[in-house]
């Protein structure tokens, strides 16, 4: 019997999340109005600024862009469909690309996290209700300050954006 040599290793790690939970009084389509009015859309000349590592553009950026952006959404209610059950419920890709650098030069696996997903849906009586996960509990598995502190702000960033829309 011949071995062969392993390529590849695995390891596994358990990591706490802290999960948050905002509730709105607000019907599901106000409170997706209200962020979709409030969180732009990612202006994707950024992305190529970084890339072409244009530093002017990224500190204008940094000083006077929008602190979170919505990177994309995905529908989740229609995929009940299948089940005969349409129901409202979006997941959004929300951050900033200057903040993600700000991780991923530390420590490139926080780009698993980068930008974070938000699922915003329609609880009972049609109310809005926003879950994610809390960016640092996210950022924190990496034992680096400089990623944590990043979650840190993120944390409150999400927070307050999240909050406005469901008020």
């Amino acid at each position: 019997m011949t071995q062969t040599a392993t390529r590849a290793s695995v390891t596994s790690q358990t990591i706490a999340v802290e999960h948050i939970r905002i509730s709105s009084e607000r019907p599901f389509a106000e409170v997706r109005r209200k962020l979709e009015g409030t969180v732009p859309r990612l202006d994707t000349g950024i992305a190529e600024a970084l890339r072409s590592g244009d530093q002017k553009r990224a500190k204008e950026y940094d000083e006077n862009g929008p602190k979170l952006s919505i990177f994309g959404e995905r529908d989740h209610g229609e995929l009940l469909q299948i089940a005969g059950s349409r129901r409202n419920a979006l997941q959004y890709d929300i951050g900033n690309p200057l903040t993600a650098s700000k991780m991923t030069r530390h420590r490139l696996p926080a780009a698993l996290y980068a930008p974070l997903r938000v699922v915003l849906f329609e609880g009972e009586h049609g109310r809005g209700i926003f879950e994610y996960d809390k960016p640092s509990s996210l950022f924190g598995q990496y034992g680096d300050e400089r990623v944590t502190a990043v979650g840190r702000y993120l944390d409150a960033a999400l927070e307050t954006v999240l909050r406005n829309a469901a008020e």
